[in-house]
């Protein structure tokens, strides 16, 4: 259906040189796939008849699968979901089974925990952009952070780190969407200074004795298990250790943060009194915890921006469905330039923000996870700052065209006025803009120093001291 009206809406362009552009013969050979609503802006451009490098069938048919899914079971209950501040335990269920936790695992596909993929392909990182990007046409960043978020961040440490006992005992039933795992790092009074944490954990005999505080803990309040962060040695990153902690180890206590946003994500703080952790739970080797951290962090962040840039895409297909119905002074809002230009400056920074994500995407998909790792750091840092901020921008100005209705919870504004509040809920985790913008700088600057240095021994080897002519300004 929206490739017919695609299709009709070429037709019905002014009759001319337009009209001979675009006869039966032209039309055979142009791209006139259209998936969705056909909306301007309303999905990234391969959506909407565009052509693009990165995208094959596999692709298109798990786009299909997820919009199906989002509209299905998710558009018309997410609010009442966030309003009630939970999730029901049927939906992470249905999460498990038809694959969306799994693939918010990064890749490979986790066959030894779950067997194969049920779509009969491997994905990879585009499929992986594509489930977060259908998902979050919901406009919740609560039902994101809800069901993807604990575990996308707390459970690859030990996917990578465990003993093979503890990850036959603990992946499977989260991949399924049983139990929850959820990541336990920022404290009251550490939050991007991950190195100076001061939760601690005494190795005694066969148990480590746990006892700190953690603050902000997504998915906390009903998490089985925690991924946490804590010093087992000196100060500083070279003190670090990850342990697994169960919730029903005595000493540990949770309360849920009542919170701006993400209600039904379960934003927790956490007490650890004394717990004693055995020592088998201890996640890869003592004191390397920092190193495991920042190797999470990058698909942390890509995932954030994938989830950040639909809600700003989000804000704009609200904003112009919206204008296109909405009358002021004897015609509609989109007939006002200062309207039209809003929209334009939305989609301006989304589009470009979109393609952006795109080349981070690629080059998962393409490098080997240490070359990733060394590489894409900067880059991701930069890439999490440029989408928060665009998402800031396109709250806003969605909220100036919903007007009073963008300040009321349910209704014609619902998305915009919930994400509006969640803002900040995507600007702070994950790095905050000013510690991203910094490491960015820095990282991209090592990486570059080092290219050089590549460079130069590689000349050397190869014994050829000409130089080139430099250009003279």
């Amino acid at each position: 259906l929206a490739q017919a009206r695609y299709q009709q809406a070429f037709f019905q362009l002014p009759s001319g040189n337009s009209a001979a552009m675009l006869s039966p013969e032209m039309m055979a050979k142009m791209n006139t796939e259209v998936f969705g609503d056909g909306n301007p802006f309303s999905d990234p451009s391969w959506y909407q008849a565009f052509n693009s490098p990165y995208y094959n069938d596999s692709h298109k048919k798990l786009r299909k699968i997820f919009r199906d899914y989002v509209d299905e079971n998710l558009m018309a209950n997410v609010h009442e979901w966030d309003e009630a501040g939970v999730i029901p335990q049927e939906v992470y269920h249905a999460a498990g089974q038809n694959g969306t936790i799994a693939l918010c695992m990064g890749r490979p596909w986790p066959k030894e925990y779950i067997g194969e993929c049920p779509w009969g392909f491997e994905p990879d990182y585009f499929h992986e952009l594509i489930m977060y990007d259908e998902i979050s046409r919901t406009g919740s960043g609560g039902f994101l952070w809800g069901v993807a978020g604990g575990t996308t961040i707390g459970l690859p440490p030990i996917y990578h780190h465990a003993s093979p006992e503890v990850k036959k005992r603990v992946i499977p039933q989260c991949l399924r969407g049983e139990k929850v795992c959820c990541l336990a790092i920022t404290e009251p009074t550490a939050g991007s200074d991950v190195a100076n944490l001061k939760t601690t954990a005494k190795l005694e005999g066969d148990h480590y004795i746990l006892n700190g505080e953690k603050k902000w803990i997504t998915n906390g309040i009903f998490a089985d298990y925690f991924t946490v962060a804590c010093r087992t040695g000196g100060a500083g990153m070279g003190g670090l250790s990850l342990l697994l902690v169960e919730k029903d180890m005595p000493g540990v206590k949770t309360r849920k943060m009542k919170c701006s946003g993400v209600w039904s994500s379960g934003t927790t703080y956490i007490t650890f009194d004394d717990v004693k952790v055995p020592k088998a739970n201890l996640l890869g080797k003592e004191n390397k915890g920092f190193q495991y951290i920042m190797q999470n962090f990058n698909h942390e962040r890509f995932a954030i921006c994938a989830m950040t840039n639909r809600f700003s895409r989000v804000c704009l297909e609200e904003a112009v469905k919206f204008a296109n119905k909405r009358k002021t002074f004897g015609k509609t809002l989109i007939q006002h330039p200062v309207i039209r230009w809003k929209i334009a400056e939305m989609a301006r920074h989304i589009e470009a923000t979109h393609a952006w994500l795109e080349t981070i995407t690629y080059q998962l998909c393409t490098m080997e996870k240490a070359e990733a790792a060394l590489k894409l750091g900067g880059s991701t840092a930069l890439c999490k700052v440029q989408c928060t901020k665009v998402l800031e921008y396109c709250a806003r100005e969605a909220a100036q065209i919903f007007g009073g209705l963008s300040y009321t919870r349910g209704g014609q504004g619902e998305k915009v006025e919930r994400i509006s509040r969640e803002v900040r809920a995507m600007a702070v985790p994950g790095g905050s803009e000013e510690i991203m913008l910094d490491l960015g700088v820095k990282q991209t600057s090592k990486l570059a120093q080092m290219a050089k240095m590549l460079a130069a021994n590689q000349e050397q080897s190869s014994g050829d001291s000409s130089k080139a002519p430099k250009a003279k300004l």
